[in-house]
This record gives structure tokens, C-alpha cells and sequence, in this order.
């Protein structure tokens, strides 16, 4: 490069176009909008209930009824995608996870809830996963102290059955089994749902991240980790592996979880795969800057923007946020 072109002259200046807040946003490289986000909530066994997460401000556990018109209410600012978590009923959870299936069970009954009032205009997605049915809180059927892999896909299928057959739109395997996803595409087929689609979490981290969450739903190990089964964190390319494993097996959608930490790795597989690849905002990203704002260290509004720009930015096409009702609510976009 010549001197000519390094020295600042009238003919090359980058800053012409960030003069004003209308030519930055013609010029925009990356945009998010509401129709990219995914809200999540957990659900509690109960019509009724608002029981607010300590750890996740502004976040709560709804009842049924409750559910139904918070999302109503994000669906006016242009929410159109929700991901349930269930929270059984107290004193329900044993070995493997038994009211995860149960198709009069906390998600099934929401999602019915949810599509009778509001039909195809809410897409519903739901998170099939044991660890909050289970007494131990793994992910899968324990054998000999570990989560066997094989035994665990039945009951993993069931549970997206039951799910599918509610009326969700797409179901979300969070477990990390292999080949968990052909199972339910084979269960969910065998079952007269072949237009359920599944959002698979393709690449989910074992990270430190998670904490808040497993206050919410309750999901924490009772003894070990996950790591035997969940991502290591020093793995990239592995993660092209197992996406292209759960794509060759009939996922619809990937995810990479978690986001923020994880940005090299949404680019990689995106760049790797032509499926909508999702990536998921996790409960300790949030927290973390709620914690930094009531403290008065950072300006929330600005610091999400910054971040959901820099998901979509790393190339999430959906991005799953608790977020998103304020990011909305505030125009923080």
C-alpha cells in the first residue's frame, strides 16, 4: 500500500459516512430485529404464579395463566418466538425424568395454552432435556453413576413427542446425546409429526455460564458435571463436527450456546453449514450485565446493543435472549 493511500486527503476518509445517525444506519453492515428473537421462559406447574429469579432480574417463573399474557404482551412489540422451559411439579422428579413425557405435563399444557390463544402468529419452540426432571439433575438415564448415552434417547424422544404433539412448532434438544437428533426425527415421524421441526443445540458448551439458569429451572447436577457430555470449552473445531453430525441427522436449525463467549465459534459454523444457526444469549451473559448496571458500571441499554450486534454480527441468524423484552420495550436496538 502506498503512501498516497495511508495519509489522510480528501479522497479516502472512512468517516463521510458516520457523520450523522441516518447515514450510519443507511450504511449499517448488521441489523437486529424483533423477528430474529427468541424470548424464553420457565413454566411452573400452575395456572397461576409470578415468582421472580433472584438471579436473573426481571426474569420470573410464570404460571400457565400468567405465561399466556406475558407473551401475548411481547408479542404486540413483535416478539413471535418463545422457548419453554417446564419446572415440575414438587416432589414429581425421579430416576429418569419421568414427568419430562408426561403429556398432560407443565410444556404440554403451556404450549396448548399458548396456541389456542394465539394460534400461528406465536412460533413455539421447547427445550427437551431431562436434567429438570430428573432427581439427579443429569441430562440423561444414569447407569453405574454415568449418563448412559444409548438408554437415554427414549426417553428424550418421548419428550419431544409429547411436546410436538401440543403443538409445538419446533423442539429444542439441549442434552448433548449422540445422535439424539435422529432418534426424534425418527420418533417424531413414526408419530404423524413430520412438520415438527427441531432447533437443535448442536453445540452447547459445558461453561460456567449456566449458573443462573439452573437456579430458575431447578436443574443443577446433584453430584459431578456435565463435562462428560457437554462441549469442552477449548474446542473449535469439534464444534463443526458435532453441527454437521446434527445436520446429517435432520436438524432444521443449529444453535451454538453460549453466545457472547463463544463468537469464533458461531462464525465458524456458520461459515460451515447453509442451516439458520441460532445462538443462545445465556442466563449468566445476562445477569452479568444486569449485576454491572445496577451497580451503575456500564449503560445497559448500550452494552445489549453492543452485544446482540456482535451475535448477529459473528453470524447468528436467531438469536435467544432474555433480553428481548426490554431491548424491545426501550428501542435499545
Amino acid at each position: 500500500m502506498s503512501d498516497t493511500i495511508l495519509t489522510p486527503t480528501g479522497r479516502l476518509r472512512p468517516r463521510r459516512l458516520r457523520r450523522g445517525a441516518a447515514l450510519r444506519e443507511l450504511v449499517a453492515e448488521t441489523r437486529v430485529s424483533a423477528s430474529q428473537l427468541i424470548m424464553p421462559h420457565f413454566v411452573l406447574a400452575a395456572d397461576k404464579g409470578d415468582e421472580p429469579v433472584p438471579s436473573m432480574p426481571g426474569i420470573s417463573r410464570y404460571g400457565i395463566d400468567n405465561l399466556v399474557r406475558a407473551v401475548e404482551a411481547d408479542l404486540a412489540l413483535g416478539i413471535k418466538t418463545v422457548l419453554l422451559f417446564g419446572v415440575p411439579a414438587a416432589g414429581t422428579k425421579d430416576a429418569t425424568g419421568t414427568p419430562s413425557r408426561d403429556p398432560n405435563g407443565t410444556v404440554p399444557r403451556a404450549v396448548r395454552a399458548l396456541k389456542k390463544a394465539m394460534g400461528s402468529d406465536l412460533v413455539v419452540v421447547t427445550d427437551v432435556c431431562l436434567c429438570a426432571y430428573t432427581d439427579h439433575g443429569h441430562c440423561g438415564i444414569l447407569a453405574n453413576g454415568t449418563v448412559d448415552n444409548d438408554r437415554s434417547l427414549a426417553p428424550i424422544t418421548a419428550m419431544a413427542v409429547a411436546h410436538a404433539e401440543a403443538g409445538a412448532d419446533l423442539v429444542g434438544p439441549s442434552d448433548m446425546m449422540d445422535g439424539r437428533v435422529a432418534a426424534i426425527r425418527d420418533g417424531l415421524d413414526a408419530a404423524g409429526l413430520g412438520d415438527t421441526g427441531i432447533m437443535s443445540y448442536a453445540v452447547k458448551y459445558a461453561s460456567a455460564y449456566y449458573g443462573p439458569f439452573r437456579d430458575a429451572a431447578d436443574s443443577s447436577p446433584q453430584h459431578g458435571d456435565r463435562r462428560s457430555y457437554q462441549m469442552d470449552l477449548r474446542n473449535g473445531g469439534e464444534a463443526e463436527r458435532e453441527a454437521a453430525l446434527d445436520a446429517a441427522e435432520g436438524a432444521d436449525i443449529l444453535m451454538v450456546k453460549p453466545a457472547l463467549a463463544y463468537l469464533d465459534v458461531i462464525r465458524r459454523v456458520k461459515q460451515a453449514s447453509t442451516l439458520p444457526l441460532a445462538a443462545y444469549n445465556v442466563s449468566g451473559e445476562y445477569s452479568m450485565v444486569k449485576a454491572a448496571a445496577a451497580n451503575g458500571w456500564m449503560d445497559e441499554a448500550l452494552v445489549v446493543r453492543e452485544n446482540l450486534h456482535a451475535i448477529v454480527r459473528a453470524g447468528a441468524d436467531i438469536v435467544i435472549t432474555y433480553h428481548a423484552r426490554e431491548a424491545l420495550q426501550g428501542k435499545w436496538l
